[in-house]
């Protein structure tokens, strides 16, 4: 069965996770958010004791772009993803985040400091779960 992934998440998906997609989850289709979800995904207001109204136009964009059995990749403010996974569960969607494998590259420097860099790779996309 072809499926499409919704990408809620705040940045552009890598080779490595789009190859994986295709081959694990046969995906077919890739919708990223539009501008003016991007930005408030982006920019969850920190301030705010709840979060519920401002996603609403997320959910509906959800609601309007997905069937029954897409997935969605869902990372960000956790608040917000806590929401918004327990809404792709609600209207029988497949909710998944990538998993990562982290990689700490130290470089010496000419001043004698050392710079550290970190380099993330994509491993696998893993459903979230309900208990």
């Amino acid at each position: 069965m072809m499926s499409k992934m919704l990408l809620l998440f705040s940045h552009e998906l890598t080779q490595d996770q789009v190859k994986d997609a295709k081959a694990t989850l046969n995906i077919t289709e890739f919708v990223p958010l539009p501008p003016g979800l991007e930005s408030l995904w982006k920019n969850i207001p920190s301030t705010k004791p709840s979060l519920s109204d401002d996603l609403e136009p997320v959910r509906k964009w959800m609601k309007e772009r997905t069937d029954p059995g897409d997935y969605v990749l869902i990372q960000g403010d956790f608040g917000a993803v806590y929401l918004m996974v327990n809404f792709a569960f609600s209207v029988n969607l497949i909710p998944v985040y990538s998993t990562t494998e982290r990689e700490v590259v130290e470089k010496p420097m000419p001043d004698s400091t050392v710079r550290s860099e970190r380099v993330f790779r994509h491993r696998m996309f893993r459903r979230y779960e309900r208990e």
